[in-house]
C-alpha cells in the first residue's frame, strides 16, 4: 500500500461523444500500473464510491469511477441524480459500455499506466461490470452482487433492464464474482443459473458466495454492511487483480 496519492475531479470522453465527469484517484509512486474502472451502485456517485477508488489507488492502482449520471442531474446531489435516473429506467446499456470503453481510454492514456484495465462494479454496476467484459476487450472484470445479469426486476421496480446471461459467451476477460447468500437480486438460484453458463461457455471465473451476507455487504454506512464478508471480499479482489493486472 502506499499513503502517497492524488486524487480529483476530471473530464473524459465517453459514449456518443458526452464529456464525463469523473472522479480519478492515482498512486504517486513510479511504476506501470494496472488500471481499475469503478462502476458505482444504483445511489450514484457519491462519497462511498469515491472512497472505494481512492482505496484502490491506495493499493497501487489507477483507479477512474464515471459519474455515469452526469447527462441527466449535473451538479446534483447523488441522492438527487439517482432518483432521476431511476425514474428513467436506469442508465442504457449501450451508453454504459460506451462511458467504460472511454474511461478505459483515460486510464490507457495516463503515462503511469501499464496498459492492463478491468472494471468492477457494485449492485447495479456489478451487472454493468459483466456488460462491460462482455462488449470490451478487458483484462479483468468483478461482479459484487450484480443483479439482473440472470432474471428480471419484479413488477413495480422502475429499472429498465433485462437479463444477459446469453452474452456470456463473449465474456473478454476472467471474472470475479462475490455475492451474498441471503440476497434475492441476486439469488443463489440466479448465481447458479451464471456460474452454469460461464462452464458452459469455458470461461474463467472464480465466485464466493457469504452466509449471513445479503445485498450490499461491502457498503460500510449500510446496516447491509457485514465486516467479515467485506474483508474476505477485498481480499479476493487484490488477489485476483494481482493475477491479472500486475505489470
Amino acid at each position: 500500500m502506499t499513503d502517497s496519492l492524488r486524487a480529483e475531479t476530471v473530464r473524459f470522453t465517453g459514449h456518443g461523444g458526452d464529456e464525463i465527469e469523473a472522479y480519478l484517484a492515482q498512486p504517486l509512486d513510479e511504476g506501470r500500473l494496472g488500471s481499475v474502472v469503478v462502476i458505482h451502485h444504483m445511489p450514484g456517485y457519491d462519497e462511498g464510491m469515491k472512497e472505494i477508488t481512492r482505496k484502490f489507488a491506495a493499493h497501487g492502482y489507477l483507479a477512474v469511477c464515471p459519474n455515469l449520471y452526469s447527462r441527466e442531474a449535473p451538479g446534483a446531489s447523488p441522492d438527487d441524480a439517482a432518483a432521476v435516473v431511476r425514474a428513467l429506467g436506469g442508465v442504457p446499456d449501450d451508453r454504459l459500455v460506451g462511458d467504460v470503453q472511454g474511461a478505459a481510454r483515460f486510464l490507457k492514456s495516463l503515462g503511469s499506466s501499464n496498459g492492463r484495465v478491468a472494471t468492477i462494479g457494485y449492485c447495479s454496476g456489478g451487472r454493468q461490470s459483466f456488460l462491460a467484459a462482455c462488449s470490451l476487450p478487458l483484462d479483468a472484470a468483478v461482479d459484487c452482487y450484480g443483479a439482473f445479469v440472470v432474471g428480471t426486476p419484479p413488477e413495480g421496480m422502475p429499472l429498465k433492464v433485462g437479463p444477459i446471461v446469453h452474452m456470456t459467451e463473449d465474456l473478454s476477460c476472467p471474472l470475479l464474482g462475490l455475492f451474498g447468500a441471503d440476497d434475492q437480486y441476486p439469488s443463489p438460484q440466479h448465481v447458479a443459473e451464471l456460474e452454469e453458463a460461464l462452464k458452459q461457455a469455458g470461461k474463467a471465473y472464480e465466485f464466493h458466495s457469504y452466509e449471513g451476507a445479503g445485498h450490499a455487504f461491502f457498503s460500510a454506512d449500510r446496516p447491509s454492511y457485514r465486516p467479515e464478508a467485506a474483508k474476505d471480499g477485498w481480499q479476493r479482489i487484490w488477489e485476483f487483480f494481482g493475477r491479472y493486472l500486475a505489470s
